[in-house]
């Protein structure tokens, strides 16, 4: 991983919440760049798919949605 200087004020909160994780701060920053940069769905989100027995199906959802307008073609 290439090197990143990051000068941050001592008065945020990031050093006592790095602490907090019992992580160095240069993890922790790490950390919540790589959580805020992902590109799918958490695990504790993909284990609710299907959970709702009574969701409508996509066809009920677009049922009342009439028409769409032309588009163009590129």
């Amino acid at each position: 991983m290439p090197p990143l200087n990051l000068y941050v004020d001592e008065s945020t909160r990031m050093r006592r919440a790095a602490e907090a994780a019992d992580m160095s701060l240069s993890t922790w920053v790490a950390t919540i760049v790589i959580e805020k940069t992902a590109n799918q769905w958490p695990d504790e989100v993909l284990a609710l798919a299907g959970a709702w027995n009574n969701f409508p199906s996509l066809e009920e959802i677009r049922a009342g949605a009439g028409e769409d307008a032309p588009r163009e073609s590129f």
